[in-house]
């Protein structure tokens, strides 16, 4: 059901079970992906028989970010773009902050649409994974998998931005600023997380769910999805969506990002992001007791 390239989409007893689908890329997010997945949940939004959405990734990860290799970025705006036109592509400030806009416009349909959205993490979910995750409306995790924003140490800021609203500014500080990452089963103790459990119960635990919202009316379903929405709002958080695109642009233009970009035409993203990323050890947080780590930054094992 359902004819995409990068994501797979199916209905059954109430719920849309939506798959981000190139697990051979740890379901990396490109352009055309983000394009399909707002089709997909709009669909799914406008679809009487479903009462709520399963966002999931397929294969080892729900989602490891952004695609940066720059694949599947042609997607036309609109049905009349023509190669006669001249169209913006990154080289102002302005430029940077419509195309990140852009991109972000397909991600707040988890947050616009009417219906709840469930996120489904396992393995990886890291960058612009957390930012489709941190704009559903309930999370259920692995306890094993790993929830970070590394592109934070040298690449720009995050463009989208739920993380004060979920943890608080501290917590939102000691990840953002570090990139560093935290395990599911903590996640759920700060609140990043509304619950994790070990990874053979993790589709269960999901699926009873979507099983309990099955029976309830679907505009009761988005009543009261809104009305939380709209405390969200409140409190500025669609304001904030706005807000961290252009701050990102602001990340953009530091010498950490320029560096990063010089590293990349000189070594290539691998060896970039490995120099990078290995300075930080396992790059893990530890939420209960002391950060104890060896000369390479991995955390030591408590007593």
């Amino acid at each position: 059901m359902g004819e995409f390239d990068s994501i797979l989409y199916e209905v059954e007893d109430g719920r849309a079970r939506i798959t981000l689908n190139r697990p051979e890329k740890l379901n990396a997010l490109t352009l055309k992906l983000q394009s399909e997945l707002n089709e997909a949940l709009w669909e799914a939004d406008n679809n009487r028989a479903v009462h709520c959405v399963i966002l999931r990734g397929a294969g080892r990860a729900f989602s490891a970010g952004y695609d940066l290799t720059g694949a599947d970025g042609n997607i036309p705006v609109s049905r009349i773009q023509s190669e006669e036109n001249e169209y913006r592509g990154g080289r102002s400030i302005d430029d940077d902050a419509w195309q990140l806009e852009r991109s972000q416009r397909y991600r707040m349909a988890i947050f616009d649409m009417h219906k709840p959205v469930i996120a489904q993490l396992h393995g990886y979910c890291l960058a612009g994974g957390t930012d489709v995750a941190l704009m559903c409306d309930m999370i259920i995790a692995a306890e094993d998998t790993l929830i970070g924003f590394p592109p934070a140490r040298d690449l720009g800021a995050l463009p989208n931005n739920m993380w004060i609203y979920h943890v608080g500014p501290q917590w939102a500080k000691r990840l953002n600023l570090t990139g560093d990452y935290i395990t599911g089963k903590e996640a759920q103790q700060i609140g990043l997380v509304m619950k994790a459990v070990p990874n053979e119960y993790l589709e269960n635990e999901v699926e009873q769910l979507a099983d309990r919202l099955a029976l309830i009316d679907p505009d009761l379903l988005s009543t009261n999805k809104r009305i939380i929405n709209m405390a969200l709002e409140l409190m500025g958080a669609r304001t904030l969506q706005r807000m961290a695109s252009e701050n990102d642009v602001r990340g953009h233009n530091t010498r950490a990002a320029d560096g990063f970009r010089s590293s990349v035409a000189d070594i290539g993203l691998r060896d970039t992001l490995r120099n990078r990323d290995g300075k930080f050890g396992d790059g893990r947080v530890r939420v209960n007791g002391p950060e104890l780590r060896d000369e390479e930054g991995n955390l030591k094992p408590l007593d």
